[in-house]
């Protein structure tokens, strides 16, 4: 099965992730699909619902160059730590032409596997801790969205009901 991109507001956008019980070959194949996907859209982080597939992965490459020293694959991960405040502006490939400021944590503590099913901690900072925190809200269900402050939600709901409807109009999958 080819992942492909899903658009707000399917459903497995707002769903919780459930955790990655194996990592094998389909995990490792459907990794190196979703960095794929990652590269052509032009993202720097992608949650494996963003991909129709509802497990506890995300992946991330902060540089947005398809180069292997900045990707990592994080696997069942969780915030041990955070600190500090930043508001920036944030979008999401799920959500394409809608932005908003969204607060987020400056610095970050995460625990989480990697393809070997090693288990490591890693420290962030500024756009890699707003990556990894977005991509993780991604596995619990959140999307940037609801982040928004009141005025910004305002701003972008003509957006949201535009992708709303173009969803609703889709012809139902066999």
């Amino acid at each position: 099965m080819a992942l492909k991109l899903i658009l707000y507001p399917d459903p497995i956008l707002k769903r919780r992730a459930a955790p990655v019980a194996t990592i094998d070959d389909e995990v490792r194949g459907r990794v190196r699909e979703m960095f794929e996907i990652l590269y052509r859209e032009k993202g720097v982080g992608l949650a494996a619902p963003q991909v129709g597939w509802s497990v506890r992965l995300f992946i991330a490459n902060p540089t947005g160059e398809p180069y292997a020293e900045g990707e990592r694959v994080y696997i069942n991960p969780r915030i041990l730590a955070a600190e500090g405040e930043i508001r920036e502006e944030e979008g999401c490939l799920s959500i394409p032409e809608v932005r908003g400021i969204v607060g987020r944590s400056r610095k970050v503590v995460v625990s989480a596997q990697d393809l070997g099913g090693v288990a490591f901690k890693e420290e962030a900072e500024d756009l890699k801790s707003r990556v990894i925190q977005h991509e993780l809200d991604h596995l619990d269900g959140i999307l940037f969205i609801s982040r928004l402050s009141s005025l910004d939600r305002l701003r972008v709901n003509k957006e949201l009901k535009q992708l709303e409807r173009r969803y609703s109009a889709k012809p139902a999958s066999v």
